[in-house]
């Protein structure tokens, strides 16, 4: 397993070794030996898969009151895959990070507490699966706006399949201190 800090330091990408033969191929997704010898300490308690269509796009969101690590890959298809530093304090803040995940590169991204995360639909259909570090509080659900100017996203499309929620997501620089991770 190859651990790849991106340009912030603390979202990485995850490169598995794969064995492929003509039967198929193994990889090993998870071993908690090799992540904390690569910083990656926070253990994982729910896990969640989803499926989406072509163009469209999750996101940007994030929890506040339980404040979620993640995990990321895609088990089919092909996305990118987008991390924002959304830490008040961070001299990062309101960068981002962007990388292609797919069944065929089989690449990971580890996205820290304190990121919102969205992804869009490069294939005709991809399914993805994630690791959480906390559960799924609704209460403390958040977001950011995919196409908020001052984050300036290079997103594949200007025009995607959003949920009506994801809609009405705010800027980052309408949101309070309060609603925003340390």
């Amino acid at each position: 397993m190859e651990f790849i800090p991106t340009r912030l330091e603390e979202v990485i990408i995850i490169r598995p070794r794969v064995f492929e033969d003509k039967r198929g191929f193994f990889t090993e997704t998870f071993r908690l030996n090799k992540y904390n010898q690569a910083g990656i300490r926070k253990p994982f308690v729910q896990d969640n898969l989803s499926g989406s269509v072509r163009n469209t796009l999750r996101g940007l969101h994030y929890q506040i009151l339980n404040p979620q690590a993640k995990l990321v890959m895609v088990t089919s298809g092909e996305i990118l895959d987008v991390a924002v530093d959304i830490r008040r304090n961070s001299p990062n803040f309101g960068k981002y990070v962007s990388c292609v995940l797919s069944y065929k590169n089989r690449e990971m991204l580890y996205i820290p507490e304190g990121f919102a995360h969205g992804f869009f639909v490069l294939s005709e259909q991809a399914t993805f699966m994630y690791k959480c570090s906390d559960y799924y509080n609704p209460a403390g659900e958040r977001g950011v706006r995919w196409d908020d100017p001052d984050i300036n996203i290079d997103w594949p499309d200007a025009d995607p399949v959003l949920s009506e929620k994801d809609q009405k997501l705010p800027f980052l620089s309408d949101i309070g201190e309060q609603d925003l991770p340390e």
